[in-house]
């Protein structure tokens, strides 16, 4: 009727169907991945890890993109936020799902690790990332720092960059799963390669010791590196 204004059809659901996405899809990524590393990563080696994390973003990617956009990381999150492309309140329910996807993972991951002859989640490490005695090669925490810096902005800039047009969008979740690969390449033997801070959290909240005061380096790590991706990106795209 004229005069009335028109409801808006069903926000909340959508949000919580958003919020929803995220967290499964959270979960389905710190779940397989850091379940690959914990469980088979002496078979695997530094490149089958690589590739189940790779590939847990591509699965989603296809699965909620669509949803929710399958950010899936705190990290990217906060890229897309300082792009002005989501608005605060989105961001802040699309990191709490996210850190409840993480650690939801993790707790299921410590269930099936309880129920082998691994030794348990001190043994297996849970996939959780480290530095010094934690890191392969004994990198410093300053240097764990520098590489989630590094590593997260690639990884950001490219997400920003391949979801930007029509053109590469339907290619987004093969090219951000790629991405992801290649950056876990050079990261696991470093520091595990976190780049995502959920993903981290879910782990060492599980182990807690030194993992969890590991912790603020792949947080702060990745949080900066996602900074710079969009402000690279946003420069870049004023350029045009």
């Amino acid at each position: 009727m004229r005069g009335r204004e028109i409801p808006r059809p069903r926000e909340k659901e959508k949000k919580v169907k958003k919020y929803t996405a995220e967290l499964l899809g959270t979960f389905v990524l710190t779940l397989f991945g850091c379940g690959s590393a914990a469980i088979a990563g002496a078979a695997l080696g530094t490149l089958g890890i690589a590739f189940a994390f790779g590939l847990s973003i591509v699965a989603m990617a296809y699965a909620i993109g669509d949803i929710s956009g399958c950010h899936i990381n705190p990290a990217v999150s906060l890229g897309v936020w300082m792009s002005g492309k989501m608005s605060g309140k989105d961001f802040t329910g699309y990191v709490i799902a996210q850190f409840i996807g993480a650690t939801l993972a993790a707790l299921v991951l410590m269930t099936i690790i309880d129920a082998t002859t691994l030794g348990g989640i001190t043994a297996t490490g849970l996939g959780a990332n480290g530095y010094g005695a934690a890191s392969a090669v004994g990198l410093s925490a300053c240097g764990a720092l520098g590489v989630e810096i590094i590593l997260t902005a690639v990884f950001v800039l490219t997400i920003l960059g391949v979801t930007d047009g029509t053109k590469t969008s339907v290619i987004a979740g093969l090219v951000i799963g790629l991405t992801l690969t290649f950056v876990h390449i050079m990261g696991i033997p470093l520091t595990g390669t976190s780049v995502n801070p959920a993903r981290s959290f879910g782990p060492a909240l599980i182990l807690g010791g030194k993992a969890w005061c590991q912790l603020w380096v792949f947080i702060v790590g990745p949080a900066i590196g996602a900074a710079i991706a969009a402000l690279l990106f946003k420069y870049f795209k004023s350029a045009k």
